[in-house]
């Protein structure tokens, strides 16, 4: 990368962390001023003691319990990414299989997810696999519904372009609905990881002995309020580092897209 393009790239987005350290300062101030209680309110600077503090680090096990619920929601977001892609291209394929799938899928997203918790206690007991289930639960609906508006919104002249010069219908699907989808789809991923992060921190909460969800409910137990709030900055943090991820991804798949962007 030049150094003109650094420039300009920090010139264009030095509001957002400059915003982030101001709210910060304020917050700061604002807890030592009024005299806040720390288990009412912890200052920055209490909750990044119990992140970077070494003996904190050692007490807390931060490294234990990020990369439990990092695990779980990289499994839970494959899991949902090609379970919503085939169950989406299924839909948008045939219209007697949308007629099937459809309602299933209503029916399974409207179960409050909460209340299948216990259920997955039971049958698969503590550990990753039901988190990553109600992760998957909480999670798919999206990428299913933007994959099918995706495909099935193609433009229909483009449509009887090809129809006309003999493409065959998996043609079509490969090479003008499948790529045409593309910004539906990486919505959908987007909006799907951020709620695999969700679905990760209630699976702990109730069926696990590890992971950041778990560290909250027990800073919770303890009224720990730092702690409470350095787990809540973690999951925050793994949230956008999974967000950030799939927008890297969705430039690689769609370059034209990021030409556009550098050139506005």
């Amino acid at each position: 990368m030049s150094p003109t393009r650094i420039v300009r790239l920090c010139r264009r987005h030095w509001a957002k962390p400059a915003c982030f350290i101001a709210f910060l300062l304020v917050w700061q101030a604002a807890v030592t001023g009024l005299g806040i209680k720390v288990f009412i309110l912890p200052s920055p600077a209490a909750i990044l003691s119990r992140l970077v503090d070494p003996a904190a680090i050692a007490k807390f096990k931060w490294p234990t319990h990020i990369s439990a619920t990092f695990i779980e929601i990289f499994l839970s977001f494959l899991a949902t990414a090609a379970a919503g892609m085939i169950l989406a291209i299924a839909i948008a394929w045939s219209n007697r299989l949308a007629a099937l799938i459809t309602p299933l899928i209503v029916f399974f997203n409207s179960l409050p997810k909460i209340a299948l918790a216990p259920l997955f206690m039971v049958w698969f007991g503590y550990g990753v696999l039901p988190n990553i289930l109600i992760a998957v639960l909480v999670s798919f609906f999206p990428v299913v519904i933007n994959t099918v508006a995706g495909l099935v919104n193609i433009d229909e002249d483009l449509l009887d372009l090809v129809r006309y010069l003999n493409a065959s219908k998996f043609q079509i699907f490969v090479k003008i609905r499948l790529p045409g989808s593309l910004p539906l789809v990486f919505s959908g991923f987007k909006i799907s990881a951020t709620m695999c992060v969700v679905g990760s921190i209630v699976g702990e909460f109730i069926a696990s002995e590890r992971g950041l969800g778990f560290m909250l409910k027990e800073a919770q137990a303890f009224i720990d309020t730092p702690t409470m709030f350095a787990s809540l900055f973690l999951i925050s943090l793994l949230g956008m580092f999974f967000f950030t991820a799939i927008s890297w991804l969705e430039a690689l798949a769609m370059p034209w897209r990021r030409r556009e962007g550098e050139e506005t």
